[in-house]
């Protein structure tokens, strides 16, 4: 039996994926979160065989350090990530680094399609959606760094400056500052314009 650990920041889709991947005989969905936080602790706890991670996970300061994290300190397990094809941002690193440990799968993609992936996982096989690699390979330097995309990430979902900086261990007056420099760097006049503009890109 493959255990695997789910983590996706809807409630909707992670209940619906538990619930349809553990139809299957040879896998099971024992543990379901909500953000980016618990992931680590849980899977070094359980030693889940796969974790499936959103690649948009909520509080996840950089989606690629929580997948090194894992594959250092839980060496048997696997990472398989639901990537939207519009935000490849940030995952060539992933690519080069971590393959085949970790695998990637659209969103977009249908549910035979993930549930082939977890056993190519397992397998040790190659998993790879070849239209999300196209794109990171070929995507625009993205000139926003690694806090400035968890900050913008959190904004996106309406977020206050004083909420995303608890998130994050920040101060509110450094969030803003943050957020300064985004706008600044996509030449947006308010945070909505310079969140909208990010996923154009594909920078988030």
């Amino acid at each position: 039996m493959t255990r695997i650990l789910l983590a996706h920041g809807s409630r909707l889709m992670r209940q619906a994926l538990a619930a349809v991947i553990s139809r299957e005989e040879d896998l099971d969905v024992p543990w379901e979160l909500a953000n980016g936080d618990e992931v680590l602790a849980v899977a070094m706890r359980e030693r889940p065989d796969v974790v499936l991670l959103d690649f948009a996970l909520p509080d996840a300061t950089t989606t690629g350090e929580l997948c090194e994290k894992i594959c250092a300190q839980v060496p048997d397990c696997r990472i398989l990530m639901l990537v939207d094809r519009r935000a490849c941002a940030g995952l060539l690193p992933i690519l080069t680094r971590l393959t085949p440990r970790v695998g990637i799968v659209a969103t977009e993609d249908s549910v035979p399609r993930l549930v082939d992936g977890i056993r190519q996982l397992m397998a040790g096989e190659f998993v790879l959606d070849v239209e999300l690699a196209v794109a990171a390979l070929n995507a625009d330097r993205n000139p926003l760094t690694e806090r400035e995309r968890a900050i913008l990430r959190l904004a996106r979902k309406g977020e206050p400056a004083k909420e995303i900086a608890a998130k994050l261990y920040l101060s509110a007056g450094t969030v803003r500052n943050y957020l300064s420099r985004v706008m600044a760097k996509t030449g947006a006049r308010t945070r909505i314009e310079a969140v909208r503009r990010a996923q154009d890109a594909g920078w988030i």
